[in-house]
């Protein structure tokens, strides 16, 4: 069984490389589309904006090659995963991605199990609890939940837990200038991850719990339910063995296709709380016209969604056996 996972997995991932080449480019050409690039920002900040400095900046980058050129040259690094050169940072943007990518992944693994766990938990409850007032309530927070802004999400619970409690700090993953380490380093990290984790998980976990609600309600109507209610089985047995494995399925496809857009969404979550990850380096890199930094975010962000959705996929089939892999190896 592992084994056959393992390899529709590769399978995925090989039929997942045109579309990442496809990104790939895509990427390349619509970005260039902004206006500016990283000699006017060089230029600027050095004071010296004259034409012969510009000149040779772009000469001294590659900028004043034609685009093919550029776009020629773009490709065959990323054959070879070389990303190139930041011109802001002064290093190869390989090593300053995997010197964020933790932070990120960190900051999306505990939104996603918050966002996940706490929708699926509550959706349940609405759908079990229909029509009801323990219902009503948990539709109206989904409901404006998902129309309140993240980054004013992340403003207030600053200003109340923060500044006006102190239960937790305002920015940064982890204490300035502290010496602790092993339980005490990841226990300070815990803490500065709880406000960042809850804010970008306040509006996933809405969607997930209208979606579980949903299809909770839907399975509930469904025949094999009534069937095992005739059987004398209890609510709880109905519930936990038979509705909420075929009702979960949904929100593990929408978890899935979430990745990209909550890797989005880091980028204002980052910025509000000062997170170190790839969205702040997403959002300093554009005003910086660091393209090269920009679309070395963009592949890996590209990888980890094809990556993802394949995980995606064999998680079904541990949750609903019913599904087999060999029909969808079959069918690619």
């Amino acid at each position: 069984m592992w084994s056959s996972r393992a390899r529709y997995v590769l399978n995925r991932l090989i039929h997942g490389l045109p579309i990442i080449f496809a990104i790939v480019i895509a990427n390349f050409f619509l970005i260039r589309l902004a206006p500016g690039d990283a000699a006017q920002v060089l230029a600027g900040e050095a004071g010296a904006a004259s034409e012969e400095y510009m000149r040779q900046i772009r000469q001294q980058f590659g900028l004043d090659q034609p685009l093919y050129i550029q776009f020629i040259s773009y490709m065959k690094n990323i054959l070879m995963f070389d990303m190139g050169y930041s011109f802001r940072h002064g290093r190869e943007v390989s090593s300053l991605i995997f010197e964020r990518v933790g932070a990120t992944a960190l900051l999306m693994f505990a939104s996603m199990v918050i966002s996940v766990g706490v929708g699926v938990l509550l959706g349940a409850l609405a759908a079990i609890k229909d029509r009801t007032i323990l219902s009503n309530v948990i539709v109206i927070f989904s409901i404006v939940s998902y129309a309140t802004p993240l980054f004013w999400v992340g403003l207030m619970l600053i200003i109340v837990f923060s500044i006006h409690l102190g239960w937790f700090p305002t920015s940064g993953i982890a204490t300035v200038g502290s010496t602790m380490t092993g339980w005490q380093y990841a226990l300070d990290i815990a803490h500065h991850l709880v406000l960042p984790a809850v804010t970008l998980s306040f509006f996933y976990m809405a969607l997930y719990t209208r979606l579980m609600r949903a299809s909770m309600l839907e399975t509930l109507g469904l025949d094999f339910i009534k069937t095992a209610r005739a059987k004398g089985l209890s609510d709880r047995k109905i519930v936990s063995r038979h509705a909420l494995r075929n009702a979960i399925l949904p929100v593990l496809t929408m978890a899935g296709v979430q990745v990209s857009s909550m890797l989005g969404g880091s980028v204002i979550i980052e910025s509000v709380f000062g997170w170190p990850g790839l969205g702040l380096l997403a959002f300093e890199s554009l005003f910086a016209r660091d393209l090269n930094l920009l679309l070395g975010i963009f592949f890996l962000s590209s990888i980890l969604v094809v990556v993802t959705n394949a995980i995606v996929d064999v998680v079904y089939t541990i949750v609903d056996p019913r599904i087999e892999l060999k029909g969808k190896l079959a069918h690619g």
